[in-house]
């Protein structure tokens, strides 16, 4: 049997543990096995993480039973509240798409790709040549392995057209991950208590870095193809920003794409205001129906700060990221690196190289991007005739999510506890906004696991949202 078996054995377990009093025996794993059909081992492992949680506890020579109750005084944080003193600063909570879900349940919420979506062969293989290498017991370069810097610069390097002087490998940082960069340019070129431009809706992890750091948002709205140029001009002029924060490339959480047009025109903005372009280009590796052209390519002034992660193409287990600057911008961003995380896992970052460096790298990108339009299209057909009432702005070009407006009036957050109540975890829109959300949205996400049960969720979306509106 799969982990998928001992899954619903945990599931059906924990659903008759809570019809039962404590100190009921629990079935034997002879009788359990011949239930559920499953092997000893899967019996065992279920019946192990019962135990790990708190359920079962096992009496030896006498059998398994629910769990007795167990009386414990509440513990006393009241000794905190001087300690901490008055919160400066209300940060934002942690976001809907990283809470836990039931193991039956259909998952739509997470940001992370499903593992049949991943090169998890190569990844392995990957991991094993690094641990046998001199990455295992050494300690990494300050900025980065030379050969992983050079990587990401080539990267950038194949978009760069004729008469732009293209990023060097000293002008690259690897991080773990891309979050912690964020909360380092926001510091290092930003500042605290100064503006910054913000797409609104954008990545909730740019909204949380801010408020971390203590940087003021301006938000600027965004439709479908992406900001209006005039708002972002006249924004700049009104606050005095030298930074705004973006994503060009199919943006989370809308999935739009901005256009050559809109590229070139904010480029000259950031040049006429002498501001910085903090580009996020999460998505690069994502794309389904149109290719990604980074603004860091077009730029040899110092303009752009980049942004690209590999921790969603080749494994949520290996964060290894990279930040693109030049000038002085480079030197504040590194010495704040250098305080927060000293260095990056030398043996994470020859593991990623390994895995990008491959021929199969290539074939595995062709093949996600088959997966996720397959993935994509079916979700937005299933949402288009289950759930008329919601509208879907855009069939996004690349990315992992759908983005529905739903009815006004709605309550996206009582959607989604009437939804995961149903069996389906999805997010609330309103965690994408750096102010005011415009309107009720959900975001939908298209790579997790059981995608032939989209049909099912949306027909379970649609009577949750029947529900909470009647």
């Amino acid at each position: 049997m799969s982990q998928d078996s001992s899954e619903r054995i945990v599931a059906d377990l924990r659903a008759w543990i809570a019809t039962v009093p404590p100190g009921t025996r629990v079935p034997s794993s002879r009788a359990l096995c011949a239930q559920h059909a499953a092997s000893p081992l899967t019996v065992q492992k279920a019946m192990r993480a019962l135990t790990s949680a708190g359920l079962i506890e096992s009496r030896p020579g006498v059998g398994t039973f629910v769990r007795m109750a167990r009386e414990h005084p509440p513990a006393d944080y009241s000794w905190q509240t001087s300690t901490l003193g008055a919160l400066q600063r209300r940060l934002p909570l942690t976001s809907s798409t990283q809470r836990a879900a039931a193991p039956d349940a259909i998952i739509l919420h997470s940001g992370y790709p499903d593992r049949e979506l991943l090169p998890e062969r190569q990844v392995r293989a990957a991991i094993t040549r690094a641990a046998r290498s001199e990455a295992a017991v050494t300690r990494s370069h300050a900025h980065g392995e030379p050969a992983l810097q050079a990587w990401f610069a080539g990267e950038v390097a194949q978009h760069t057209p004729p008469g732009v002087q293209p990023p060097r490998a000293r002008d690259v940082l690897i991080l773990p991950g891309s979050q912690s960069g964020l909360s380092s340019i926001f510091r290092a070129v930003v500042g605290t208590g100064e503006p910054m431009l913000i797409e609104s809706p954008t990545y909730w992890g740019a909204i949380v870095a801010a408020a971390q750091t203590g940087v003021q948002l301006v938000p600027v709205a965004v439709g479908p193809h992406g900001p209006d140029p005039a708002e972002i001009e006249e924004a700049l002029q009104r606050t005095g920003a030298k930074a705004f924060y973006a994503q060009p490339t199919f943006a989370n959480p809308t999935g739009g794409q901005w256009s050559g047009e809109l590229r070139r025109t904010v480029l000259e903005l950031m040049h006429t205001y002498n501001a910085f372009l903090i580009e996020d280009d999460w998505a690069h590796d994502l794309a389904i129906d149109a290719d990604p052209s980074p603004l860091v390519a077009q730029d040899d002034a110092g303009h752009v700060i980049y942004l690209r992660s590999l921790t969603k193409s080749v494994s949520p287990a290996l964060r290894v990221a990279a930040l693109i600057a030049r000038g002085p911008a480079y030197g504040r961003i590194t010495a704040d690196r250098g305080t927060e995380t000293m260095y990056v896992s030398g043996l994470l970052q020859n593991a990623a190289l390994d895995v990008v460096t491959q021929p199969s790298w290539r074939t595995h990108l062709r093949q996600m991007r088959q997966q996720l339009r397959h993935r994509r299209d079916q979700l937005a057909a299933v949402v288009h005739k289950h759930i008329p009432d919601a509208h879907l702005e855009q069939v996004p070009l690349g990315g992992l999510s759908l983005w529905l407006r739903l009815p006004d009036g709605t309550d996206p957050n009582e959607l989604v506890r009437a939804c995961e109540v149903r069996g389906v975890v999805i997010a609330s829109g309103d965690e994408w906004f750096p102010a005011e959300p415009s309107g009720a949205y959900v975001r939908l996400n298209y790579c997790g696991p059981d995608p032939e049960r989209f049909p099912e969720a949306a027909q379970i979306i649609a009577q949750a949202l029947a529900g909470i509106r009647t």
